[in-house]
């Protein structure tokens, strides 16, 4: 086998395992989950640290910093990032309230999901057809009641 004739096949064998579903599948979550955390990242960010900041008097956990070096003078964690080595915590603050909101927004999704199929495992299809020899036999036992 050539070395064309190998390239050839390794690229149907590639072809036919990028269109499985579960790949697509996979794909297709993980663009899903980058919108979601996108979306997550702007309510803490836009909408839950500013009511936490107004309501501790103007507090914003993004920009809390510990200097790790006497170089580091500046106010803010951009600057200071610039001068020498700091420890961000405000950040990881805030990105650990990003993980708690996506892991509890995903228990929820996922809670009514297993809701949803324990309603349609549990709600009964009803009691199943008889077959046609037992409906023949009903009707001829109706019949010879009647008379």
């Amino acid at each position: 086998m050539g070395v064309e004739e190998r390239g050839m096949q390794m690229l149907k064998e590639f072809r036919e395992f990028a269109m499985k579903g579960n790949v697509v599948d996979l794909a297709v979550g993980v663009i899903i989950g980058a919108a979601f955390g996108a979306i997550v990242n702007s309510l803490v960010g836009d909408v839950i640290m500013p009511i936490i900041g107004a309501a501790t008097g103007g507090l914003d956990f993004s920009n809390y910093f510990t200097p790790l070096s006497a170089k580091v003078t500046a106010a803010n964690l951009a600057d200071a990032k610039k001068q020498g080595a700091v420890l961000a915590w405000g950040s990881f603050l805030t990105l650990t309230i990003n993980f708690i909101i996506i892991a509890f927004v995903l228990f929820l999704v996922i809670r009514a999901m297993n809701k949803l199929k324990r309603k349609e495992e549990v709600a009964p299809a009803g009691p199943p057809k008889p077959s046609a020899e037992v409906e023949l036999l009903t009707e001829i036992r109706d019949l010879l009641k009647k008379s």
